[in-house]
This record gives structure tokens, sequence and C-alpha cells, in this order.
């Protein structure tokens, strides 16, 4: 198990994280101050814990669009392979409709010929 140290808002914080994983601890520890700096800037100094549960709740906010969106794309995505499926039950349904005609009409063909050669004959 790996450790790191991160600092937030200022103060300093150490954290474990799996190995490998020190550098995107490091990136979200970042995002985090960066966000709770930009509050700052925003509202003032209006207390550390404040400013946090701020922070908290605006990358709450982002992730919760950020699965709607996704969601509806895979909602989306879902009815597209729906369609496609349809159209393709469609495209065997009119091919064997062809099939079918195409039988048929060889029969008529080889009907006429064999009366024709019937007529020859007699």
């Amino acid at each position: 198990m790996a450790h790191v140290t991160v600092t937030i808002a200022g103060r300093t914080f150490r954290m474990a994280c799996s190995d490998g994983e020190e550098s995107h601890l490091e990136t979200l520890a970042a995002g985090i101050d960066a966000r709770i700096a930009t509050l700052r800037e925003s509202f003032g100094e209006i207390g550390d814990q404040r400013l946090t549960v701020m922070a908290a709740i605006t990358f709450a906010d982002e992730l919760s669009e950020a699965k709607r969106s996704l969601q509806k794309r895979e909602d989306e995505l879902a009815a597209a392979q729906q369609r496609e499926a349809q159209g393709e039950e469609t495209r065997v349904g009119w091919a064997m409709a062809f099939l079918d005609t195409l039988e048929r009409t060889a029969e008529r063909i080889e009907r006429v010929a064999a009366d024709l050669d019937a007529a020859e004959t007699a």
C-alpha cells in the first residue's frame, strides 16, 4: 500500500492508496484544492468547512450530470441497436419474400417450358 501527502485548502493530509495510484490521488486532491480556491475567490473567507462542503456539492453535481448524460447516451445507443435489429428483421423478411417470389416464378417458367416442349412434340 502506497502513501501520498496532499495539500487541500492549505492543510496537509497523508493518505493511503493502492500502489501505482499515487499520481491519480494527487491529481484528484489538486482538483479539490483548485475548486476550493475558486470558491474562496467567489465567496471570500466563509470558513474552510463550508468551502469544502460547497466544493463537494459542486463535484457531486458534476458527477450527477455526467451520470445522467451517460445514461441518456446508453439509452440512445440501446434504441439505435433495437432499430438496427428491427431493420435487420425487415431486411430478412424482404429477402425471404423475394426468394419465395423468385422460386414461384422459376416454377412457373419450368411449367411453361414443359408445356411448350409438350406442344412441340405433339
